[in-house]
């Protein structure tokens, strides 16, 4: 079994009860998984209202009417299934899964374009690409993604979870042509618009539940942080609103859970396979590769942290398939997609959690919470929950990595302006893919710039006495005993598509052709397909003008390259050596051939 189930595919958690689970062990869980609970009830409702545009919501509604499906529901759904699974079947010891803010403005945009069965469609996708990426060792590739690109797009969705929250804040009352509720639209640009167009419909008891619950936020956590803010900001709001009677009659000036959905059930719905079909999948496949992709960097992300809370290690390719399996269940009862969350993860630890065991605990309170408490969500101000909403886009906009990162090199600017600004302006899609490709391009012209083709010496005239070589450098070349007629260039540094073209011109600069060109590679560790195609063009130019090209000091990887792709047959084996002195040995045979 261990070599069908290597120790990088074992669940932490399954580690953790073989080392022995004691009575002590199971109480110090017990609580770290209430304290979650309690934080992670709020937020998960917050998450799916903020996560499901009102008309996505209301044709949810008439399609399932016996299954009392509503945003805050579905955000409910996700922290349990997903929360269940991400615990025992992940990587970390305790990492605490569920619906994240890092994906509303991908998941609003899908659910808005395709409807709640697509977004569906879409996180299971995203789950059998996440579990291919675990399965395929993705895990440790997460961690090569550009800081300035994690950056820029984590703070492109802080502004977009912000901008998503007014509405709700304000209590604005947007509706459609013919007087019916209408949803925000999903781009930046018309939602403000829409937002600016509607600002005269706002209540001052809305904006006045929505500032106190700001204000106890902000304050619980900066007096008594260990006290979770979003449940005191939650029960003396509802406690408030009700009080005051502001949720109440045929137009209540302050929207609650119940006064917008009805409530939320108190139990999960049975298990419901999303519709698939060939033409569906196409047209979600960029959407469902960003899920995939934002699940994979912050599940990975959150784990780290906690590694580094703890002093454990993670298990990234297990952690991955892992989060797979929980977003294909979570769409398999009506959640959304969920990844690893970190200030879950940071509360479980402060809490005292010990191992996995703690948030599969804080999935089942959660559950608890809903079949005794469900009555009373419906008093919850909407206005209370955007307030949470807020707070949680200013944590992860890293506000100060951001204006850290504005005073880095150019490049770094750049990749992290243009990242953040197709987020918020685009999507999330094309934020991410924008700054992927131009870091690589900025990196790959950084490589080339600091690989570089250099002659060790101009031709010397027979007899001339030189410098002797470098002594700090015990491969330098004695260049007294370089003959005339060769000459001997060095690549530094990997030989790849950035490098080709000065190869290339290489040869133009002498005035009369070399009878020997020696290319050294001591310093070329690898090569890829574009440096062999003009390593190829140079031997072939050097052939025409009647130069006779060597190779010394090659490494395994090129070596192997060369073999692979024919051209050590082309260039022959007799001119390609281990060590430079034996190159120099052979050029010094070809221009001085013995009895000349």
């Amino acid at each position: 079994m261990s070599k069908l189930f290597p120790s990088r595919f074992t669940p932490k958690l399954v580690t953790c009860l073989r080392e022995g689970y004691s009575t002590r062990k199971f109480f110090s869980d017990a609580t770290a998984g209430l304290t979650v609970a309690i934080i992670a009830l709020p937020l998960a409702m917050a998450l799916g209202i903020a996560s499901i545009p009102i008309d996505v919501a209301h044709d949810l509604q008439q399609r399932y009417p016996s299954l009392g499906l509503s945003p805050p529901a579905l955000g409910l759904y996700t922290a349990v299934v997903a929360g269940f699974l991400i615990s025992a079947l992940g990587g970390s010891r305790l990492q605490i899964g569920g619906p994240t803010a890092a994906f509303i403005p991908i998941v609003y945009g899908v659910a808005s374009q395709y409807g709640y069965e697509g977004l569906a469609t879409a996180t299971v996708m995203a789950g059998v690409i996440v579990i291919l990426m675990g399965l395929f060792r993705f895990g440790a590739l997460i961690k090569f993604i550009p800081y300035p690109v994690t950056t820029g797009f984590t703070a492109g969705i802080a502004v977009t979870i912000a901008a998503s929250q007014v509405k709700d804040f304000f209590g604005l009352t947007i509706t459609d042509a013919a007087g019916n509720p209408a949803s925000v639209p999903a781009d930046f640009i018309p939602k403000l618009q829409v937002l600016a167009g509607n600002l005269g419909t706002s209540h001052w008891q809305t904006i006045a539940v929505g500032v106190m619950s700001l204000a106890i936020l902000i304050a619980m956590r900066r007096l008594i942080p260990r006290i979770p803010g979003a449940i005191v900001a939650v029960a003396v709001s509802s406690g408030l609103v009700a009080l005051l009677g502001w949720s109440q009659g045929a137009e209540p000036v302050v929207q609650t859970i119940g006064t917008r959905f009805g409530g939320i059930p108190s139990s999960l719905p049975p298990p419901h396979l999303p519709a698939f079909s060939v033409e569906l999948i196409q047209k979600l496949i960029g959407p469902a590769t960003t899920i995939a992709l934002l699940c994979a960097i912050e599940s990975l992300l959150s784990a780290v942290v906690a590694d580094g809370m703890t002093g454990h290690r993670h298990r990234s390719d297990q952690e991955l398939i892992a989060q797979g399996v929980a977003n294909v269940a979570s769409s398999c009862f009506f959640g959304l997609p969920a990844t690893g969350a970190i200030a879950r993860t940071v509360a479980n630890i402060k809490s005292g959690g010990k191992t996995p065991i703690a948030g599969v605990l804080h999935a089942l309170f959660i559950v608890v919470f809903m079949l005794g408490l469900a009555p009373l969500a419906k008093h919850i101000p909407l206005a209370t929950l955007a307030a949470i909403l807020l707070v949680v886009a200013w944590n992860i906009s890293e506000i100060d990595h951001f204006r850290a990162l504005l005073r880095a090199p150019r490049t770094d600017v750049l990749v992290l302006l243009t990242t953040f600004g197709l987020t918020v302006f685009t999507d999330l899609t094309k934020g991410v893919g924008v700054g992927m490709v131009l870091a690589s391009l900025l990196f790959m012209k950084r490589m080339a710039d600091v690989s570089n083709i250099a002659g060790i010496r101009e031709e010397i005239e027979q007899g001339q006495e030189t410098e002797a070589p470098d002594p700090k450098d015990p491969g330098a070349v004695d260049r007294r005993r370089i003959p005339p007629g060769v000459e001997v260039y060095e690549i530094n540094g990997p030989f790849f598509f950035g490098v080709a073209d000065r190869l290339k011109d290489t040869l133009n600069q002498f005035e009369r052709p070399p009878k020997v060109f020696i290319l050294r590679m001591r310093y070329v560790p690898h090569i890829d397909a574009t440096g062999l195609h003009a390593l190829d063009e140079f031997h072939i130019k050097c052939k025409r003008q009647g130069t006779r090209l060597l190779l010394g000091g090659v490494h395994a990887q090129p070596l192997f390259e060369f073999t692979r792709v024919g051209f050590d047959q082309r260039l022959g084996l007799e001119n390609i050596f281990e060590n430079l002195e034996d190159a120099i040995a052979k050029a010094r045979q070809i221009v001085s051939p013995a009895g000349a």
